[in-house]
């Protein structure tokens, strides 16, 4: 059921040209929680329809050649003392991130496969297709304060896309990162290296290059209200161990994170970190991230499972806690907000919704470059 409240603004909708103009002014979709703390509503359980994998070159191949196997160290009760820092930046090889890939590898699978979904020609006609990395930032907004975003959509064959737009001020961060910035993001992909195999029952070698143009993504099928959903999102590893081999419930995500001391720093991580990575994995099915703390020094030195569907048990009872009914209600009120928004099927036609911290969901009218993100043949 959505949530009551989504009243409608009087925000005006900007347009390209004028033979874009809506006939009414755009609402806009407020973010405030309280107006979503209702029942949770319907998921789906998600279901993998199928995979891709991106090589070191970040060419797309149809099968499961970049999926690495969980291999973790033995729990004899000592630190792992993996260093995150060996390595860089020698062995280093990040992906270009100017290079802005949209939906197009998604949508490569989407094309390659389209006969998988013909069993019922209209479910497609009627879906939204997306990135996981989207959803999740749906999920979490009514609880962001710092980072605002924009998600471009375009309807064609009655499908909904939605791709991401980086915003100037991400833009603008992301070519200012500070050198620690960018070192944290090293460790994080170095501790998949310690805690990954290339083949089941392998052992991890962490000598080699971390190359972050690699990537294995699942794509999945799943609903969210009466929203059909199709997306993807990149998954660390499977687990051979797993008591299920039905992916997505045997795959893992592996985090890092600094380790804590207080409880003023475990209520802030359970506030703020440990909402992203519950919104991530529930998104995906996943049932398990696997977190390494390290040290100062880079160093990892304990590590600790989190069950997906025991993460909101550590804010139940924080009043500045977040609840997932309040992520997931606003992410189908979203979903239809912009379902209704977006009423003509032309790929060309891009509908922009923008949202910053202590503000609603607007949206603006553009028509193609440089916003238009669907191939025109």
């Amino acid at each position: 059921m959505e949530p009551r409240g989504t009243k409608r603004g009087a925000g005006k909708v900007e347009v390209a040209e004028p033979r874009n103009k809506l006939p009414h002014p755009a609402p806009s979709l407020p973010t405030d929680p309280a107006l979503y703390s209702g029942p949770f509503p319907f998921y789906r359980r998600p279901s993998q329809m199928g995979c891709f994998s991106l090589d070191a070159q970040r060419q797309y191949h149809g099968d499961a050649q970049a999926l690495r196997y969980y291999s973790p160290p033995p729990t004899n009760g000592q630190c792992p003392n993996f260093d995150l820092r060996d390595g860089y930046p020698d062995r280093y090889q990040p992906r270009d991130e100017e290079v802005r890939e949209g939906l197009d590898h998604l949508l490569r699978w989407l094309l390659e496969h389209r006969g998988r979904l013909e069993g019922d020609p209209s479910w497609l006609a009627g879906a939204i297709v997306t990135w996981r990395g989207h959803l999740t930032k749906l999920l979490t907004t009514p609880y962001e304060r710092q980072e605002g975003w924009q998600l471009a959509a375009s309807r064609f064959q009655g499908t909904l896309y939605l791709s991401e737009v980086e915003t100037p001020a991400a833009r603008a961060q992301r070519l200012a990162r500070p050198p620690l910035l960018r070192e944290l993001m090293y460790m994080g992909y170095k501790f998949e290296q310690y805690m990954c195999a290339d083949k089941p029952g392998g052992s991890p070698d962490p000598s080699g290059e971390v190359n972050t143009n690699v990537a294995f993504c699942s794509v999945l099928r799943s609903r969210l209200g009466n929203h059909p959903l199709l997306f993807s999102g990149e998954v660390d590893c499977t687990d051979p161990q797993a008591p299920s081999p039905q992916p997505p419930t045997c795959y893992v995500e592996l985090k890092t994170s600094k380790e804590m001391h207080s409880p003023g720093q475990w209520r802030s991580f359970y506030r703020h970190k440990l909402l992203k990575w519950w919104a991530q994995s529930f998104l995906l099915g996943v049932p398990n991230v696997v977190a390494g703390f390290r040290n100062p020094e880079g160093f990892v030195c304990s590590l600790k499972t989190f069950p997906t569907m025991q993460m909101f048990e550590h804010v139940r009872n924080d009043r500045d806690g977040w609840n997932p009914s309040v992520c997931m209600n606003f992410c189908a009120a979203f979903l239809s907000f912009a379902q209704n928004t977006v009423i003509q099927d032309d790929p060309r036609l891009v509908h922009l919704f923008s949202w910053e911290p202590g503000g609603p969901v607007t949206v603006s009218v553009h028509r193609d470059v440089p916003h238009a993100f669907l191939p025109t043949c």
